[in-house]
């Protein structure tokens, strides 16, 4: 039997779980767009939970979970990828040095998209998590416009807005540029690394 016979558990039900919140809840927010507003919101929270217990679970998770097992310096990131796109990198069990900084900027960009998100909820609608710390300008804006009969209400904190947009485009180029990478490294390494992410095994040999 052969080492690419043998196989290992590499990803635990944990991180596999969160994996899959994370594809779902980001696509579903980023094409409602907030239409339905509710479907929207929720897939952020879904996000923003998965995102939060991801982080926790780099601190205290099993091995190859944890953020101290992959996360490296931009110089080994970038001799990884020249050796990728030669066809020449080492292959590694859990993350490489380039996964893992995609791992780190993916979740710094869902955690900005998701937390300016649900500040502008709170901000500009006084609903969600925030709106009791964030939500008395936009209720006292919301009863003055009523007192005066207008149906339209100028909406605060449009600059949370921008910034939630702007933090969910960057993070739909990384998850672009994150599938090309896992397609290259599958195909260098001649193995099928999105199931991997699905039953969390990996074959043990080179």
């Amino acid at each position: 039997m052969s080492c690419r016979d043998t196989t290992v558990q590499v990803w635990d039900p944990l991180v596999r779980i969160g994996h899959a919140v994370l594809i779902l809840g980001f696509a579903t927010a980023f094409v409602t767009e907030g239409k339905p507003a509710w479907l929207h919101e929720w897939a952020g929270y879904a996000v923003a939970a998965a995102v939060a217990v991801r982080v926790v679970w780099g601190f205290v998770g099993p091995r190859n979970a944890r953020f101290a097992s992959f996360v490296t310096g931009p110089a080994a990131a970038l001799t990884y990828l020249r050796r990728l796109l030669a066809f020449r990198a080492p292959r590694h069990l859990g993350h490489s040095p380039a996964g893992g900084i995609m791992v780190v900027a993916l979740l710094v960009a869902l955690a900005t998209t998701t937390a300016t998100g649900i500040a502008y909820l709170g901000v500009s609608r006084n609903r969600g998590p925030l709106a009791l710390v964030l939500g008395a300008e936009a209720a006292a804006i919301q009863a003055a416009a009523t007192a005066r009969g207008e149906t339209k209400v100028r909406r605060p904190g449009r600059w949370l807005k921008q910034i939630h947009e702007a933090a969910a485009n960057v993070t739909l180029l990384l998850v672009i540029a994150h599938v090309g990478g896992v397609a290259l490294a599958s195909v260098a390494h001649r193995e099928n690394l999105p199931r991997a992410m699905i039953d969390g095994r990996k074959a043990t040999g080179p």
